[in-house]
C-alpha cells in the first residue's frame, strides 16, 4: 500500500475527544427535565450518533416525539455555550498532527457536525485543516462520498491517494464509496453492541497509539 498523500479525519471521537463537553450538555438537559446525571461512559458511547440520539438517551424522547425538537435545541444551545472547555485532540495524535502540519503535509476534516459548532471548537484547539467539510456545507453528508471528494479536491489530491480515518461505520462506508483508503479506529465513540473490526475498512487500529505509529512512518 502506497503512503497517503493526504490524511482526512472524522472529527468527534477520531481526531478530537469532544465527549466531555457533549456529556456536560446532555446532563444539563437531564437536569432541565428533573433527571439525575447519566454516567459519562454511557453518554460517550452515544456521541457519534449525533444530537438527536443524545436527546433520546437523556430524555427518552424519540426523534418523532413532539417535544424532541425543543429538547434537541436546548441541548445544542447548552453545548454551544461550552463547546471546547474539556475537548482536546486525542493523545498522541496531537503531537503527530503538529509535526505533520509543520511539515506542510496535507490533511483535512470531514465531519457531520454543523459548522456552527465546528469552527469555535477548531479555533479553541488552534487547528487549521487544509480542507474542512461540515454537515451543512453540501446537500449530502456522510455516508455519502461527496464531502470526502470535495475535501480531496480542495487539497488538490486525488481521492485514491487519501486516507480517511473514522470511528463509525458510516465513515468507513463514505471512504469506500469515495475510493479512499478506509481506516477504522476503535478508541472512539462506539456502542457496546458495535465492533469496529466488523466494519468494511482497509485497515483497523484498536488504539490511537497504533494509528499514530503507522502515520509516523510516512
Amino acid at each position: 500500500m502506497l503512503p497517503p498523500q493526504a490524511i482526512l479525519f472524522d472529527l468527534d471521537g477520531t481526531l478530537v475527544d469532544t465527549a466531555p463537553d457533549l456529556a456536560n450538555a446532555t446532563n444539563i438537559l437531564r437536569e432541565h427535565h428533573g433527571l439525575a446525571p447519566l454516567p459519562f461512559e454511557q453518554i460517550r458511547r452515544e456521541v457519534s450518533n449525533g444530537g438527536s440520539a443524545l436527546v433520546t438517551l437523556a430524555t427518552g424522547l424519540q426523534a418523532d416525539a413532539p417535544a424532541h425538537g425543543e429538547a434537541r435545541q436546548f441541548l445544542l444551545d447548552a453545548y454551544e455555550r461550552a463547546v471546547a472547555v474539556h475537548s482536546k485532540v486525542f493523545t498522541p495524535l496531537d503531537d503527530w498532527l503538529r509535526r505533520w502540519h509543520a511539515d506542510n503535509r496535507h490533511w483535512g476534516i470531514v465531519t457531520n457536525k454543523p459548522r456552527r459548532y465546528t469552527l469555535p471548537l477548531l479555533e479553541a484547539l488552534a487547528l487549521s485543516p487544509g480542507a474542512l467539510l461540515c454537515a451543512d456545507d453540501l446537500s449530502v453528508k456522510k455516508p455519502a462520498p461527496e464531502p470526502l471528494w470535495e475535501a480531496a479536491r480542495r487539497l488538490g489530491i486525488e481521492a485514491g491517494a487519501c486516507w480517511y480515518v473514522g470511528d463509525h461505520r458510516r465513515d468507513i462506508e463514505a471512504a469506500k464509496a469515495a475510493g479512499m483508503t478506509a481506516i477504522a479506529v476503535g478508541y472512539g465513540y462506539i456502542s457496546e453492541q458495535d465492533n469496529h473490526r466488523d466494519w468494511p475498512a482497509d485497515i483497523w487500529f484498536d488504539t490511537c497509539e497504533e494509528l499514530v505509529e503507522r502515520l509516523a512512518s510516512f
